[in-house]
């Protein structure tokens, strides 16, 4: 399993960037909730290309969030977490940057 990492920037202009990498679960999804909650920001851009593995925890707290500011997902999207979004319609609920070639 590849450890997650989750790496918050400074905030620029109201947005913070917030870059995530590696596998998250109901395990290690605590990480990034707890990062993005702590920003005080309304607009945030999760850079998930280098997201290895997510599952619906991970889906939970990107929709959490979602729910209480703005989430613009940064890409190239995974293929596995494109096809998470994908399968639970939860893709409509975030504008992507940079979504034209999936990884993975």
């Amino acid at each position: 399993m590849e450890s997650p990492k989750v790496t918050v920037g400074p905030e620029t202009a109201g947005v913070r960037i917030v870059v995530c990498s590696g596998e998250f679960d109901l395990d290690t999804t605590g990480e990034l909730a707890t990062a993005c909650e702590a920003t005080d920001t309304q607009s945030l851009v999760l850079d998930v290309k280098g997201v290895t593995f997510a599952d619906s925890s991970f889906l939970n707290v990107l929709i959490r969030l979602n729910n209480s500011r703005t989430v613009e997902l940064a890409g190239p999207l995974p293929h596995q977490l494109l096809r998470l979004l994908e399968m639970t319609g939860a893709l409509a609920l975030f504008q992507v940057r940079d979504s034209s070639t999936p990884t993975g």
